[in-house]
């Protein structure tokens, strides 16, 4: 049951591979000159009537005739704003106003607000404040779409005579479904009902051609397509009805009151004549080119991957996929350790543990919508850029295969032993890995890490010797409470009620006590004081603790937190401190290697490390570290509890402050 420190090259700062491009990109560089230019020389104010005004008023209008050409307007109306929340907010207002007005008097308006099943929530929630402050009462009613991800044109069909507005969008953002507005359009013939279509995603990559259709209100936003955050468009189709969001000044001819972000409107100005004079974005042939070279590299990588749009339907610059048996969240990790930046979902609820919504209601599977990763990138995106990505994609599947993720390890991978934590939704399965007789006893075992489970032991040759549960004392298929397991014994004690804990022994000393959910207080006088806690959920513990450490226990303390600066200090005065990656062996497998010598320490095996810690001669400085801070905030707190008071992490972990773990050892 021995773990073997491991020590390793800190991955050093690798080029960034930014594949998330549908949550935002990076600026164009003819943007970003266009916007100090602004600044510098046509920083007038667009309502002044003086030559500095007029100046700063003729690039606003020259930007937006631009807009009006490349979208196709017509007699319609382009207005700058701060981008597609904004134009949403005021689409919706602009239609529930006129339909209030127009039931006032007397004339039929529909009952239905109707809105595309995957819409970006932005358009649900704005349909549904603005019926509560109007007081209109109307019925949201979600459009249903096939597994394909389009709309279901043979419902629109039933709903639109009932139908009062429509919200639909051009290319979904989680997907890059693009939907058929040509039969949305000639589903809704003869319905009374004002459209919607969010455009946010369909801007530079789908042909607009707005003034001949029969669309109302169309959002933009120029974040999307390489201009700044903070600046974008609606169209109003001429004739249809508006209500200004926001009054004021007057500004945008009364539509839009406020001084004008003229830098940004600059900004998307240069953006807009990249794509009206060709030649600086890539042909829709070489984005689907470079989308085939992602999808097989990550069918090469990842055994058993599902994308979950069909291409031929789809965005070419946009792939979904799921992965048998490894999370979203697994998949986020070692694509992000290798530098890769993709997501999961949509990026305004990523922070959101929660299946997609948007699969979900194509119908997909619960584990696809659970697990589901997007890989999205922009029209500028060079060959060279998705050749390496492709390379990372192959490092990223070698570590997951090298970890048990998947079926298929390497010869020559490292063995897991020891104690491991596996944990979900707050609840913790503790494994006892053996791997001199490969054998494995699983501890509240979790029915959704059951194939997780099932890929390590599989790809690592080992056996279920017997899964136990704390819960109810059941143990299979041992009988009686104690069972030997390899140099060790693992006893059974009953707790009150129905509860157990299973006590994992050396010889007469205790070093392990797997405590499920049973009160920590409660385990007095049945588990030794300076045994080492495994509980069964985040709520009792994060790691590992001891009945001595909760007796004593050691509030978090801000002077294990380090920055960049406090921590070169700290590497400076103490030559003999220990940096701890305590991301997970595929995360570490998948970095670039280089830097700063660190210790490999997974999270998920911390448990089996700490008694070495804490009963060395010598406690040299412990500085955990990992992605973001989060889980080397939970080591570095339980080795103080347990009374290591030399354990540090790094705030902000990598992404804030990888520079400081790059210094030379």
């Amino acid at each position: 049951m021995g773990n073997s420190a491991q020590f390793r090259k800190l991955s050093s700062m690798s080029k960034e591979i930014y594949l998330d491009g549908n949550a935002t990109t990076c600026v164009l560089p003819a943007a970003i000159d266009a916007a100090v230019q602004a600044m510098r020389e046509c920083y007038g104010n667009p309502s002044s009537t003086h030559a500095t005004g007029l100046k700063a008023k003729a690039m606003m209008d020259t930007v937006r005739q631009r807009a009006k050409r490349l979208l196709g307007v017509g007699g319609g109306r382009i207005m700058f704003n701060s981008g597609a929340t904004e134009g949403i907010q005021t689409a919706v207002l602009s239609a529930l106003c006129a339909l209030r007005e127009r039931r006032a008097n007397g004339e039929a308006t529909g009952s239905l607000l109707v809105y595309g099943a995957t819409e970006h929530k932005a358009v649900p929630e704005a349909l549904a404040h603005w019926n509560r402050l109007l007081g209109l009462h109307l019925e949201l009613t979600k459009l249903p779409v096939g597994s394909d991800g389009r709309h279901d044109l043979d419902a629109l069909r039933a709903l639109a005579p009932r139908a009062a507005f429509v919200c639909t969008m051009a290319a979904n953002n989680e997907t890059g479904v693009v939907s058929d507005l040509a039969g949305i359009a000639a589903a809704l013939e003869g319905s009374p009902a004002l459209w919607m279509v969010d455009c946010v995603q369909g801007l530079g990559k789908l042909t607009l051609d707005l003034g001949n259709t029969r669309i109302d209100y169309a959002p933009f936003s120029g974040h999307k397509l390489y201009a700044p955050k903070g600046i974008g468009m609606l169209y109003v189709r001429e004739g249809a009805p508006y209500t200004p969001l926001v009054m004021g000044g007057g500004q945008e001819a009364g539509l839009r009151s406020g001084t004008e972000n003229m830098a940004g409107i600059a900004a998307l100005g240069a953006v807009l004549a990249a794509l009206e004079q060709g030649g600086t974005f890539r042909s829709p042939a070489e984005l689907h080119g470079f989308r085939e070279q992602l999808a097989a590299s990550l069918r090469a990588a990842l055994p058993g991957i599902v994308f979950n749009a069909p291409f031929e339907t789809a965005l070419p610059t946009t792939l979904n996929f799921s992965v048998p048996g490894v999370s979203s969240k697994e998949l986020l990790d070692v694509f992000d350790a290798a530098s890769v930046r993709v997501s999961a979902g949509s990026a305004c609820s990523a922070a959101k543990a929660a299946p997609s919504y948007v699969l979900d209601a194509m119908g997909l599977p619960t584990w696809r919508s659970s697990s589901a990763v997007r890989m999205s990138f922009g029209p500028l995106v060079s060959a060279d850029t998705i050749a390496e990505a492709c390379a990372r994609i192959v490092r990223c599947g070698q570590a997951l295969r090298d970890a048990g993720l998947l079926d298929t390890p390497t010869a020559g991978a490292a063995v897991p032993e020891g104690v491991l934590q596996l944990s979900l939704g707050g609840n913790h399965t503790w494994l006892l890995l053996d791997a001199a007789a490969r054998q494995c006893i699983v501890i509240d075992h979790q029915a959704e890490l059951g194939e997780r489970i099932d890929s390590l032991l599989r790809s690592h040759g080992y056996q279920l010797a017997a899964r136990l549960s704390t819960r109810d004392g059941q143990a299979w298929p041992a009988a009686g409470d104690s069972l030997a397991f390899g140099q060790h014994t693992l006893r059974r004690v009953a707790l009150d009620g129905s509860q157990a804990a299973y006590l994992l022994c050396k010889g007469e000393q205790v070093e392990y006590a797997f405590t499920g959910l049973a009160p920590l207080a409660g385990l007095a006088g049945k588990v030794p004081a300076d045994a080492l806690l495994c509980t069964g959920r985040e709520a009792l513990n994060a790691c590992c603790t001891s009945l001595r450490a909760e007796a004593q226990p050691v509030a978090a303390s801000a002077e294990m937190n380090l920055d960049s600066i406090t921590l070169a200090r700290l590497l400076e005065s103490y030559p003999q401190a220990v940096l701890v990656d305590v991301r997970e062996a595929y995360e570490q497998a998948a970095c670039i290697p280089g830097g700063r010598t660190a210790q490999s320490v997974p999270l998920s095996r911390l448990a089996g490390f700490v008694p070495r810690w804490l009963d060395a001669a010598e406690q040299p400085p412990l500085v955990f570290f990992c992605r973001s801070g989060n889980r080397s905030a939970k080591a570095a707190h339980c080795l103080r509890r347990l009374g290591y008071r030399n354990a540090y992490h790094l705030s902000g972990g990598i992404a804030l402050a990888a520079p400081a773990l790059a210094l030379a050892a």
